[in-house]
């Protein structure tokens, strides 16, 4: 189950339907870069939290982030019917000339392409809906976290976003990634699930200290990516951790937050004896009190080869540390995952 608890409270099962240069600003590399209430009001009320520099043209990408977000599906649309109106509100979305990369796949590249994979979607989960979480705009990078709700053969499923978008002078986006993980899809749903990957990683010891001896981590600053980078290159789940101080880390597959150094490090442990991970560095976005970092390239796994990956994490103001990503082509391979959705597609 993927939690954020403390943030956005215990919640439950995920569901999932649906190298670029770092992204700074004068702002970010200052350790600012907030935003006053009288910017995008309309989006600021909509979202939990909304820092960095909203210009313009990141108003108007929320604005139709948001109302895709909210729109009712109605009649679901037929394969491939790009007149559907919500799935114009989804291509409004994007430049004619867009890329979209989702969680297990090739980026896509067009309108059509994108909007003939958006009513697949809509036909699987026709009531999906989200609303905007913490949301963070830095020059033409847009980081947008989002709550996402669906039901599925009966069950009411949620799972958390980051939708990651460079945009063009109007707003459109010109290159979109989205981060989330599909394996609690199957969880619950489909018998033939495989074990997750982080089962049983928890803080074993309750009482034990928590990492970083109580010491509250500095801010990430701009000048840290080249380091970090190769902290994730290099498996280095021990100095991914240390840096962070007594922050906690939440994640795919976990039911609580860990808090110690013992727990953290357990968890990039197992994620690096699942994939061996190649990453450049992609964009950051850094608000007042938040700041996100994506990490993207490929990962190489015994289950599915060598597959595009990449994570996000999120570093908040309550010390919160969160990682998105998808585990689903770490623990099984293409043809497992076709047959997986294609159970999850029978009535």
């Amino acid at each position: 189950m993927y939690r954020f608890v403390g943030r956005r409270g215990a919640v439950g099962a995920a569901v999932a339907v649906l190298a670029v240069g770092v992204s700074t600003s004068a702002a970010a590399l200052a350790g600012a870069g907030g935003s006053g209430p009288g910017e995008c009001p309309d989006v600021r009320a909509k979202v939990e939290r909304l820092e960095g520099r909203i210009t313009p043209n990141a108003c108007a990408f929320m604005q139709r982030q948001i109302a895709f977000g909210e729109m009712p599906t109605g009649t679901p649309p037929a394969p491939g019917d790009l007149t559907h109106p919500r799935v114009r509100a989804y291509l409004d979305i994007f430049d004619e000339d867009a890329s979209l990369w989702e969680a297990g796949g090739d980026a896509q590249h067009g309108r059509s392409t994108i909007g003939t994979s958006i009513t697949g979607s809509l036909r699987l989960v026709p009531d999906l809906r989200y609303r905007g979480t913490d949301v963070v705009a830095d020059g033409s990078t847009m980081m947008f976290g989002q709550w996402n709700e669906v039901t599925l053969k009966g069950r009411t499923v949620a799972y958390p976003q980051i939708a990651r978008n460079l945009l063009a002078d109007d707003g459109k986006t010109l290159q979109a990634r989205r981060y989330y993980d599909r394996h609690v899809l199957f969880r619950d749903t489909v018998p033939t699930a495989p074990q997750g990957l982080f089962d049983g990683v928890a803080d074993v010891d309750a009482g034990a200290a928590p990492a970083g001896g109580g010491r509250r981590a500095e801010r990430f600053r701009a000048d840290e990516i080249p380091a970090r980078l190769a902290m994730w290159n290099g498996e280095d789940a021990a100095g991914l951790v240390d840096r962070l101080g007594n922050a906690h880390l939440s994640g795919p597959g976990l039911d609580a937050p860990l808090r110690t150094a013992a727990g953290k490090r357990a968890y990039l442990e197992r994620l690096f004896a699942a994939a061996d991970v190649r990453f450049k560095a992609g964009q950051v976005a850094f608000g007042r009190t938040t700041t996100y970092v994506e990490w993207h390239g490929t990962a190489t796994t015994a289950k599915g080869g060598t597959v595009r990956f990449g994570i996000v994490e999120r570093f908040g103001p309550g010390g919160e540390w969160e990682l998105y990503f998808d585990t689903l082509p770490l623990i099984a391979d293409q043809d497992t995952i076709k047959a997986l959705f294609r159970e999850l597609a029978t009535p």
